[in-house]
């Protein structure tokens, strides 16, 4: 089976800052734009799965109304990672101790307080096995760290020890790719 793995467009947020789990807006003639070239692509009746967050909902509210045979449901463990009380602020502005013990214990260790790099891959796994399960195609419209997940996970990859094990690399705003479940 075929996963669509699309990311979100451009969120509206000045650059520099960590949003991660934040509820912000996409710009909208970029989600537009991504909706009309996904619309254009999907295969028929394909399973629409979305992040809660706006950003993503959005977008796949918009691939629906221009694709009303795609049913879309919502599925909080696509949302991106929550980085508590870093969420907002600026990443040059978080304290080099919080970011050196982070990456001492870069899989268990709840930046922000709220969700570790593990606690991520869990919920990822979770859906994909629930997306595997149901034996058909499927796109989910999600956030770069979801993405990431699903790279690792691909890999057999269910913890991390590491930072470096964390993919540099993720789709672009607005942009998308397949994988093989």
């Amino acid at each position: 089976m075929k996963l669509w793995l699309v990311r979100h467009a451009q969120p509206l947020v000045e650059p520099g800052v960590c949003y991660g789990a934040s509820n912000l807006p996409a710009d909208g003639d970029a989600t537009r734009a991504c909706a009309a070239q996904l619309a254009q692509v999907l295969p028929p009746g394909i399973r629409l799965i979305t992040s809660p967050l706006q950003r993503c909902e959005r977008l796949a509210d918009e691939i629906q109304g221009l694709r009303p045979d795609l049913m879309l449901k919502r599925d909080a463990r696509l949302a991106e990672m929550d980085f508590g009380c870093w969420e907002g602020q600026r990443w040059d502005a978080i304290p080099r101790t919080a970011f050196d013990a982070w990456m001492a214990d870069f899989g268990a260790l709840r930046f922000g307080g709220r969700e570790s790099v593990d606690e991520l891959l869990q919920r990822v796994a979770a859906a994909r096995a629930e997306t595997v399960q149901q034996q058909a195609d499927a796109v989910w419209v999600t956030h770069a760290g979801v993405i990431r997940a699903m790279d690792l996970l691909a890999q057999g990859i269910e913890r991390l020890a590491h930072a470096e094990q964390w993919p540099r690399q993720a789709v672009g705003f607005g942009e998308w790719r397949q994988l093989t479940l």
